[in-house]
C-alpha cells in the first residue's frame, strides 16, 4: 500500500476515534444538563476547579471553577478507572468479562462506513504546504506525497457498507445475551431475554424501513447514496432521503432507538424492575463499557441518519470537483469547486462539508436525548405491538408501494 492512503487511513481513524471517544463523554453531560434544563434544575455542577483568588490575608481558594458541569466527565472516569473491578464468584468469568467487549467494539467499528466528509484531494488542498526538505536541499510539498489521488472521507469505503452496518448492529445482542446468561442472575437474565426479543424484532423493522430507500437509490454503498443526496429538485428541494421517503425515516429512527434500549425502549435495563437489567452484576469500568457504548450509539445513530436521509455531509449549493456522480448528471455543467455558483478552493468545500456533517450529527444527538427525557417507558408488550403491528405492515406497504412506483415512472 502506497504511503500516502496510510497516512489519509491514520488521519482517517484518528478523527473517527476521537470524534466517537469525545462524543461518548460529552454526551454524560448532555444527557445531564438537557434534562436539568428540561425540568427547570440548574445540573450537573459539583465538580470544578478551585482557582486562587487573593484577598486581605492572602491568596484564599474559593473561586469554582465549574465549565457549566463539562468536569462531571473527568470525574465519572476517574470514579470508574478507580473503582473495584469486583467479579462475583458464581459467575461463568470468561463469557463475563467478554461480554462488555461485544458492547462497545461493534458500535465503534459501524461508524468506520459512514461518510463525514465526502471525496477530497489532499494534494490540491494542501498543494502548497512543504512537507520536509531532503539532505539534497530540495522540498517535497504535500502534492508531491499525495499527487492528483481521490481520497475518502471516510474510514471504510465498502461497497456493501449498510450490509455491513446491519451485520455490526446485528452483534449487539450478544452483549446483553452474554452478560445476562453469565451473571448468573435471574434480574439479569430477564434483562438479557428482554434485549434479545426486542434487538432481534427491531432489527427486521429497521432493515424493512431502509429497503424503500434502497430501490431508490439501487446500491448499499453509503458513501455513493451520500452523494446522491447532492442533487436538487427543482432547483431548490435537497434529494435527501427525508424528502424521498419521509415516512420511512420516522420507522428507521424509531427502530434505531429500540436497538439504543433506551426510554422509551428500556425494557433490558428497566432499573425498577430490574435493578440494571442484564448489567446488574457489574462493576467499575466494566459497567462503564456498556454505559459508554450506550451513549456512543447515539453518535453513531446519527451519524447513520444523517448519512442516510439527510444528506450526509452535503450542504445545499456547495459542490466539489470530486463530486463524480453529480457531474455526471450534469454534463452540461463545468466541475467545480463552487459555494452558490462561486468559485473557491478545494480546501473551502472540504472543510464545509465536515462541518455541515458535524452540526447535523449534533443535532440528532440532542434529539435523540430530547426523546429520552420527553416520552414515559413503554410496557413491554406496548413495544412489541408497536413493531409487529404497526411498523413492519407500514415497512412492508411501502416497499410494495414505492416498487410500484418505480416499475411504473421510472428511477
Amino acid at each position: 500500500m502506497e504511503p500516502a492512503f496510510v497516512v489519509v487511513a491514520l488521519l482517517n481513524l484518528g478523527f473517527v476515534l476521537g470524534l466517537l471517544l469525545n462524543l461518548g463523554g460529552l454526551l454524560t453531560w448532555v444527557e445531564r444538563k438537557q434534562a436539568a434544563v428540561m425540568a427547570n434544575r440548574i445540573g450537573a455542577n459539583r465538580a470544578y476547579i478551585p482557582i486562587p483568588i487573593p484577598g486581605k490575608d492572602g491568596i484564599r481558594w474559593y473561586k469554582r471553577f465549574t465549565l457549566i458541569g463539562l468536569f462531571h466527565g473527568i470525574a465519572d472516569a476517574i470514579k470508574m478507572l478507580t473503582k473495584e473491578d469486583f467479579t462475583p464468584p458464581f459467575v461463568d468469568r470468561f463469557v463475563f468479562n467478554l461480554a462488555p467487549w461485544f458492547a462497545v467494539i461493534p458500535v465503534l467499528v459501524t461508524f468506520a462506513v459512514v461518510p463525514f466528509g465526502g471525496p477530497f484531494i489532499p494534494g490540491v488542498m494542501l498543494e502548497e504546504v512543504l512537507l520536509f526538505v531532503g539532505a539534497d536541499g530540495l522540498a517535497a510539498t504535500a502534492h508531491d506525497f499525495f499527487g492528483d489521488t481521490t481520497f475518502q472521507l471516510q474510514l471504510a469505503d465498502l461497497n456493501v457498507g449498510l450490509l455491513f452496518v446491519f451485520a455490526m448492529g446485528g452483534t449487539g445482542v450478544f452483549s446483553a445475551a452474554l452478560a445476562g446468561w453469565s451473571s448468573n442472575n435471574k434480574y439479569a437474565l430477564m434483562g438479557a431475554l428482554r434485549s434479545s426479543s426486542q434487538m432481534i424484532s427491531y432489527e427486521v423493522f429497521m432493515g424493512m424501513a431502509i429497503l424503500g430507500l434502497l430501490v431508490i437509490y439501487g446500491t448499499v454503498d453509503m458513501g455513493l447514496i451520500a452523494q446522491m443526496q447532492g442533487d436538487v429538485w427543482f432547483g431548490f428541494i435537497p434529494t435527501w432521503g427525508v424528502f424521498v421517503q419521509p415516512h420511512m425515516f420516522v420507522i428507521f429512527l424509531v427502530a434505531m432507538m429500540a436497538e439504543n434500549k433506551r426510554v422509551p425502549f428500556d425494557m433490558p435495563e428497566a432499573e425498577s424492575e430490574l435493578v440494571a437489567g442484564y448489567f446488574t452484576e457489574y462493576s467499575a469500568m466494566k459497567m462503564g463499557l456498556f454505559m459508554m457504548s450506550e451513549f456512543i450509539e447515539i453518535a453513531v445513530i446519527a451519524g447513520i441518519v444523517t448519512s442516510l436521509f439527510f444528506g450526509a455531509y452535503h450542504v445545499p449549493g456547495v459542490h466539489a470537483v470530486t463530486d463524480v456522480w453529480y457531474w455526471t448528471q450534469h454534463p452540461e455543467l463545468v466541475p467545480g469547486n463552487l459555494v452558490f455558483g462561486a468559485t473557491v478552493p478545494h480546501v473551502v468545500v472540504v472543510v464545509m462539508r465536515v462541518l455541515s456533517f458535524l452540526c447535523k450529527l449534533a443535532f440528532f444527538c440532542w434529539f435523540l436525548v430530547l426523546i429520552r427525557w420527553t416520552l414515559p417507558k413503554f410496557r413491554y408488550d406496548q413495544i412489541m405491538r408497536l413493531g409487529w403491528k404497526i411498523l413492519l405492515p407500514i415497512s412492508i406497504l411501502n416497499l410494495l408501494l414505492t416498487a410500484i412506483v418505480l416499475a411504473v415512472v421510472g428511477s
